[in-house]
């Protein structure tokens, strides 16, 4: 079970928020958060917003019309980058035989990105024409995102609906995240957890805790 922010893609929290407060969201820092959003961001990622009422709603905000595309930007601003050994790894333990499960708190515009072509050219394809690469579905086995169910980490809930989904004891996942809370709550529900730091080399180490 892995993250996307922090553990497949690095992050750089301070261009979004840079990015919405150009935009005219000037308290962005303020409800803009590395691992759980909060405000009307966190009605979004939880699913009880559309895109479409987030989009209305910054915009009303901000006092002028902000279009799809402006949302989109400003969200991609977390995407810093795609290191090339975090896709060569997920490759290799699916070989290996392992079910691979991607847990994230997400919503549609980072994912209208993610699950393009572009995805696995990285964030700075984000906006290509006809981008050559590969979604990130064609990674996991399955993709359990916070707007679609309607839950986030760390609530218990999640981790229990995705072990009934799965129909699987937490004793057999190893869950990787780069954000203690949300290893805390995993642990307790009885996962096998892994938090690494935010961007680092997780590749290097996987395979000890899997054993």
């Amino acid at each position: 079970m892995f993250d996307l922010g922090g553990v497949i893609i690095t992050l750089d929290q301070p261009e979004a928020v840079r990015r919405f407060k150009a935009l005219g969201l000037n308290d962005a820092e303020k409800i803009m958060d590395p691992y759980c959003q909060s405000g009307f961001f966190g009605d979004l990622e939880e699913g009880h917003i559309d895109a479409e009422t987030f989009r209305q709603e910054l915009s009303r905000r901000t006092g002028h019309n902000v279009t799809f595309e402006e949302c989109r930007h400003a969200w991609l601003g977390y995407a810093h980058s795609l290191p090339q050994r975090n896709l060569d790894m997920l490759q290799q333990l699916r070989q290996e035989g392992y079910r691979l499960l991607l847990l994230s708190n997400t919503n549609p515009y980072m994912m209208s990105w993610a699950m393009s072509p572009a995805f696995s050219l990285g964030p700075e394809a984000a906006n290509m024409a006809d981008p050559q690469g590969k979604p990130i579905s064609d990674y996991f086995d399955e993709c359990y995102l916070s707007y679609k169910m309607k839950l986030m980490k760390p609530d218990e809930t999640y981790f229990r609906t995705v072990l009934i989904n799965e129909q699987t004891p937490p004793s057999a996942c190893l869950f990787i995240d780069d954000a203690p809370r949300n290893v805390a709550v995993a642990s307790q529900v009885g996962i096998h957890t892994y938090c690494p730091e935010e961007g680092e080399d997780w590749t290097q180490k996987i395979h000890q805790f899997l054993k």
